[in-house]
């Protein structure tokens, strides 16, 4: 190696934060997994899954600069009326603070007007740099897709629009490409190894309550939380977790519970098989299920599950 190369400086690493907002059950959780390259957000074909603001963080190398983006996967943006809606939406605007980029996923299919375009109003008038990206591009029409790419860009100054799919992955790495692009030069703010800022025990939390909505449909309100209790490791490496699933009536323990345990059951091994896959190690999970008629009116329950109490 000569002088010359032995003393060339490295790239600067850069860093940066990126909000992902959309409309309810647009695809953000979706595309912040696609983004950092593993599960870090629970997605459902439920709508509002997203409930606290959480972190993913991806790595990405362009042009030889080591960038490390902050995914916000924020909650998805709608008219308010409790005050647990309060809370979501609260957590999906103080998500877009301070970003380096604000991304608005729609979803071109459903599109949910009634939410999206209140979210374009207060978009635009917004000083973050924004990207439009539209979804679902290997089950839309193309023709339709590029009337709503154009009619949106109408009423927003989106300095970049993208199409992709985020369940295939069409079209995410150019997006990820430019988001890294977009990221300002400095210092890393998480691990190389760190992958989302979220405590593996409200992880787990997150993990049983993707399954509550996998395997109950549209049996189970919307209104079901899960409270972590318990996250130990034990002497032998292996992690001991008590969960308790909160429903605010008899007959919806009912149906969690299923005939003779037998849907709770299922649930847990579930999510315990999810849980050791993600923790890599063995995993005891306790569930139980607990009706309490007001939880959604409870601060504690809000900061167990990472809400913010909001007025």
């Amino acid at each position: 190696m000569t002088e010359t190369e032995s003393s060339a400086p490295s790239p600067a690493t850069r860093c940066g934060v990126v909000a992902v907002l959309g409309a309810p059950n647009a695809g953000k959780s979706t595309l912040v997994n696609a983004l950092v390259g593993q599960k870090v957000a629970i997605t459902s074909a439920k709508a509002q899954t997203t409930r606290a603001r959480m972190l993913g963080i991806a790595l990405h190398e362009l042009e030889g600069a080591p960038t490390q983006m902050i995914l916000v996967d924020t909650p998805g943006i709608f008219a308010p009326r409790r005050r647990l809606d309060r809370a979501m939406v609260s957590a999906a605007w103080e998500g877009a603070e301070a970003a380096d980029a604000v991304l608005l996923m729609v979803d071109p299919i459903k599109q949910r007007r009634h939410e999206l375009e209140p979210l374009l109003e207060t978009l635009a008038a917004r000083p973050e740099r924004k990207i439009l990206v539209l979804n679902k591009v290997d089950r839309a029409k193309k023709e339709p897709l590029l009337v709503l790419a154009q009619e949106l860009t109408g009423k927003v100054d989106f300095s970049e629009v993208f199409f992709i799919s985020a369940l295939t992955g069409e079209g995410v790495g150019e997006l990820k490409d430019h988001l890294a692009a977009m990221m300002p030069e400095g210092e890393w703010m998480y691990p190389e190894d760190q992958v989302s800022d979220a405590s593996e025990r409200l992880l787990a939390a997150e993990i049983t309550r993707e399954q509550l909505y996998q395997q109950l449909h549209e049996e189970l309100p919307y209104d079901s939380a899960v409270r972590p209790e318990k996250y130990e490791v034990r002497p032998d490496g292996s992690v001991e977790i008590h969960q308790q699933i909160v429903v605010t009536r008899d007959n919806q323990r009912a149906i969690v519970l299923g005939k003779g345990g037998s849907k709770i059951k299922a649930i847990g091994a579930a999510a315990r098989a999810e849980l050791m896959e993600v923790l890599g190690v063995k995993v005891h999970l306790y569930l139980h299920v607990k009706v309490l008629e007001n939880w959604a009116e409870d601060k504690e329950v809000f900061e167990e599950i990472g809400l913010d109490w909001v007025r």
